[in-house]
């Protein structure tokens, strides 16, 4: 036998080998390669941005809905039971594979691709939030919110208060975590219950508050005159890596945003 077909024999002998006891092993870096999603079933819908696969609770990436006890926590809840409880779902990660209460940070996808937690911004049932920076679905999920302001749908509908033409957003300052708002009309606004939000849970409410010309609201601090207001119990608000401040009235509906 020459070195040629033995060569040959051996290469046939390694092939037999590596696809024998390394076939498990390929098969699964195959699939990770070419699937980049995880797949289960919706056994529970904690609320609008939080739901159980598999028994395991996953938070909805991108979103922020509204907490219990707040105006269209019950519709984003049941929008989200309505198209992904008991059903089959892609789960996609992000940036970040867990948060800090150890759930599980997915986009929720059906089985045609239909991404619920851009829906749900969509259709005005939650705001976009990203916490961890911007990723590549930013854009989108942006684009998602400004098309609901031009519906003015649910969290989008603008407010008719006869203030809400008046007051504007002069500064917002990340590093000194300080934001002025201004009353631009000649008249004195009560704003009393009107509430600034981030794109997260963080809220400050005006408590019998009537906005003469400006005023400026600083976070952590203590002590408050007419024309500086403390966003007590926070050491910050706005985060370096993005964030959107939301002015609402007292009945909750849209006076202005400003994502940076």
């Amino acid at each position: 036998m020459n070195e040629k077909s033995k060569l040959k024999i051996l290469l046939f002998v390694l092939v037999i080998i590596f696809f024998g006891v390394n076939y498990p092993t390929l098969d699964k870096a195959l699939t990770n390669w070419f699937i980049d999603y995880e797949i289960g079933i919706v056994e529970r819908v904690i609320d609008g941005d939080t739901l159980v696969v598999n028994g395991t609770t996953i938070r909805l990436l991108g979103i922020n809905c509204p907490e219990k006890g707040e105006k269209y926590y019950n519709e984003a809840k049941s929008y989200l039971e309505n198209r992904a409880l008991y059903n089959i779902v892609k789960l996609k990660s992000g940036k970040e594979d867990v948060d800090r209460y150890k759930r599980k940070l997915r986009y929720v996808l059906s089985q045609s691709d239909e991404n619920f937690n851009l829906e749900l911004v969509r259709e005005g049932y939650a705001n976009y939030y990203f916490p961890s920076g911007k990723d590549v679905n930013y854009v989108e999920f942006r684009e998602a919110w400004e098309e609901c302001l031009e519906e003015e749908i649910n969290l989008c509908e603008k407010s008719t208060h006869p203030c809400s033409n008046c007051i504007n957003l002069v500064e917002l300052n990340v590093a000194t975590q300080r934001l002025n708002l201004r009353n631009d009309c000649s008249f004195y606004c009560d704003i009393t219950n009107w509430s600034i939000k981030d794109e997260g849970r963080k809220k400050f409410i005006f408590e019998g508050y009537v906005l003469e010309d400006t005023v400026e609201i600083i976070v952590g601090h203590e002590n408050s005159t007419q024309d500086q207001l403390y966003w007590e119990g926070e050491t910050y608000v706005w985060t370096e890596s993005g964030d959107t401040l939301f002015l609402r009235d007292a009945e909750g509906k849209l006076v202005l945003w400003k994502g940076y």
